[in-house]
Parts: structure tokens; sequence; C-alpha cells
């Protein structure tokens, strides 16, 4: 008797859109060993996006009850281009943004004012006025900015939901410099400081246009239980303000985001469900739909559907270790070749065609193109030989890797393109952002005024 095959799972089909995505982008044109292909391209699968954005909101409406407010806002630090917030609005996700040029990002993609959170531990006094004016949530980092957001108030009644951001001061992940509810962290009010608490409720109670409470512990890293307990302090300080101030004042809270990403295979883990799972168990009153919801998801969202491709333009054996030098370097992975340990990323090899390649493992670093001997992203990963002309593919590189790029050696930044199965079993390539001109680069190295200094 004949038996069904099993059906692919989301990471077995995430797979296989890849590889058909780099097959069709070597035959495209978008990159390649002809001269005319580009050497370099960064990828990001539509689909996939969009099945995380689904994944995050049912997570939460399947654990509240009906009616509930709930935002999703996208972390724009974590991909910010235009193309990719529109995607994401079109989901039925907002934007969070921690600077003007992030606000400007999401305002040309569409994303309204009561869809959009302003974060951030430097908000200048225009920032905060223009916030205010446009109608934008407010989450204050500190008691000199509440100070601050007190005389724009005053001048007139805030359309802005406002809220203060707490560090809820419970502990480290396994990257510190992520980690943002350390005891000494930079971000928001120190819960468990002396006298703290105690000024956070008078705060509140003194200003009645305070109706939010915001937390964020950090992202890569932190543990789910870390971030639970987090969100357990919050929710805990937002029943002890309601009750000191004898109604429900504050309304909404804003639990940040941080959800870690696998960065070791193709499966998404850990998923939204389990997430929203450790907060029910750490906090169950935060899902019984007395407060509104905002999250502010970035690197979980997008980072599984990213994937860099470049050519393998030498090969060269030294100290008996071969050596693969590619386009894809440090200007794309910042963190992973100042930070290996705490970053480390696949590499997946491909022949010149676009197919997977096989062979024998060879260890073999992996280096970019970058004028200093650290420009690695890999070192000594076991692949098969890769010879000029081949490619490598960098997944899961769609948050902070190739939207974050970092100018080093005057390098432009890449092409970006959107990808999508098409109804005939193809794939259709969009263009995100074109890849960055010699001209452009010369413009904002001052190339208008090059007797300024003489």
């Amino acid at each position: 008797m004949a038996t069904e095959a099993p059906a692919p799972t989301d990471a077995q089909g995430a797979a296989a859109r890849r590889d058909r995505a780099v097959r069709a982008a070597v035959a495209q044109g978008l990159v390649g060993g002809t001269e005319t292909a580009p050497a370099l391209v960064c990828l990001l699968d539509t689909d996939g996006i969009r099945a995380s954005a689904a994944a995050l909101t049912s997570a939460f409406a399947a654990a509240l009850p009906a009616g509930t407010p709930v935002l999703h806002a996208f972390a724009v630090k974590a991909a910010p281009l235009v193309p990719v917030l529109r995607l994401l609005a079109d989901a039925g996700l907002g934007c969070e943004v921690a600077s003007p040029g992030e606000l400007a990002l999401a305002r040309a993609a569409g994303v309204g004012p009561l869809r959009t959170v302003l974060d951030s531990p430097a908000k200048t006094a225009a920032e905060l006025r223009e916030a205010l004016a446009l109608g934008i949530a407010v989450n204050a980092d500190n008691r000199q900015e509440l100070e601050r957001l007190d005389a724009l108030v005053a001048a007139s009644a805030p359309a802005s939901a406002i809220g203060i951001r707490i560090n809820p001061q419970t502990g480290a992940g396994a990257i510190d410099a992520l980690s943002t509810a350390t005891a000494t962290s930079k971000f928001g009010v120190p819960l468990r400081d002396p006298g703290a608490r105690a000024w956070l409720v008078r705060a509140y109670l003194d200003r009645p246009w305070l109706t939010r409470l915001h937390t964020h512990s950090g992202s890569q890293g932190v543990p789910l239980p870390l971030i639970a307990e987090g969100v357990r302090e919050l929710h805990a300080l937002a029943e002890e303000i309601n009750a000191a101030a004898g109604r429900r004042q504050v309304d909404t809270l804003d639990i940040g985001g941080g959800l870690p990403v696998n960065f070791a295979s193709d499966a998404h883990t850990p998923a939204y469900a389990q997430y929203v799972d450790a907060l029910r168990a750490a906090a169950p009153a935060l899902f019984d739909g007395s407060y509104g919801l905002v999250t502010e998801f970035g690197r979980s969202l997008l980072a599984k559907h990213g994937l860099v491709l470049s050519r393998v333009e030498y090969t060269k054996t030294t100290g008996a270790r071969p050596i693969a030098l590619t386009h894809a370097g440090v200007q794309l992975a910042t963190r992973t070749v100042y930070a290996p340990a705490a970053w480390p990323l696949r590499i997946l090899p491909y022949d010149a065609k676009g197919a997977p390649k096989e062979g024998d493992p060879v260890a073999q670093d992996i280096a970019g193109p970058a004028c200093f001997a650290g420009d690695l992203l890999a070192t000594a990963r076991e692949l098969p030989r890769l010879s000029p002309g081949d490619l490598i593919a960098v997944p899961d590189t769609g948050a902070y890797f190739f939207t974050a790029h970092y100018g080093y050696n005057s390098l432009p930044r890449p092409a970006v393109h959107g990808f999508t199965d098409t109804p005939q079993g193809g794939i259709r390539f969009a263009l995100a952002r074109p890849e960055q001109s010699l001209a452009a680069i010369v413009a904002e190295a001052g190339g208008d005024r090059p007797d300024a200094l003489l």
C-alpha cells in the first residue's frame, strides 16, 4: 500500500524556495559570474515575511479576548527599507521608530500616526513636538524627558498616547550589548533603584495624560523567561498605578519585542506562540483584555527571510588554509565580523549556475572584500571546496545585516530584491532598493565641495 509523503515543514518550504530563488537570480542576471552580472545581491523572501507577520498576529489574537486593542509595531531599525515597511503595513503591522529618519521612512511607507510609536533615549524637543503634533505615541525614557513633555503638554492637550519606559532590572542575556534590562542599562527608568517605583506611581498620579507603560528587556540572546519576567514587572506596576489612581489610568502596555532568532538552521524557533505561552505563564492577567497591547518586534520578523548572494572572486591557500575571497563582508555583516562568537552565520555553497554545490567538505575561510584582516564571515568552515565563479549564500540576514550597511572602504550598498513564487512555479523579483552608484558615494562624501577645506 502506497503511503503519502509527509508535507514539507515551513523550514523545508523556505529552504526549497531559497534554492529556487538562487537559481533564478543567476538565470535572470541579478548575480553571477559574467562581467555584466553584479557580484553581490541581497534578497528578501516576501512570502516568508508575510508568513511571519501572520504568525505574530495570530498568536496574540488566539490568546486575547475578541476586541482587545493590539498594535504590532515593527522595529524599523531592523530593516529600514520603505518597501519592507509598506509590505508589513499591508500585513497589518505599524512601526516603532527611534529617530527622525525612521519616522520619515514610516511616513513614506504610508504608516499613519496612530500606528506609529516613538522610542529613543535621546529625543530632542523638536522630535517630541513633532510627535505630539502628529498624534504619534511617545514613550518617555527618563525623568528629564518627562519634564520636557510637561512643558509641551501644558501648551496644548496631547493627541498622542504617552507613557514611560521602565527598566525592570531583571538581568542580562547572553549578549551584553543587546541586554536592556540590566542594573545599569541606559534605557528607561530603573524600577529597582531606591525610590524609583514610588516616583513612578506619583508621576502618573500627577499626570492624567500618562496612559501607557513600556518595557523592552533586549533581543538576541535574551531567553523567553527573562523577557517574560520583565513584562510581568510591567503589568504589576500598571496594576499598582491604577489602584493608586482609583481608576484605569494606564490602559495600554507596550511590551516591546525581543524574540530571539535561531541562526543555526532554517527552523523558526522559538515561535511567537511559544513567546505568548511564556507571557501567559508569567503574567496570566496580561491576556484578560483589561489592557491594550503594543509589541515591537523586528529581527524575528525579517531575519530568516533575508539572503546575501555573492560571487566567489578568487580562491587561494595560505598556511595550508583555503580561503575564498567574496564580495560579502563587513559592510553587510558588521556584527558577525567584529563579534563572530555572538553572531555566527551559516554559509551555503552554490555553483556558478545557482545549484547547491556538493562535494567533500574542506575547512575554508570565507573572506569579504574589505581591507583588513578580520573581514571574515566564517573561519575554517567545512564546505565543498569553492572555486572562482561559485556563489556563497548567507541566510538569516534580513534584519540588521544588509539593511544596515556599513560604509567601510566606501563599498557601495548592494541592490535588494524581494522575491515571491509565481503561479507557474517560477520566481518573480521586485527591486526594493537599487545598487548604490559611485556618483552617490562621491556625493555623500562631499563631492560637490572639493575645495571646502582649502
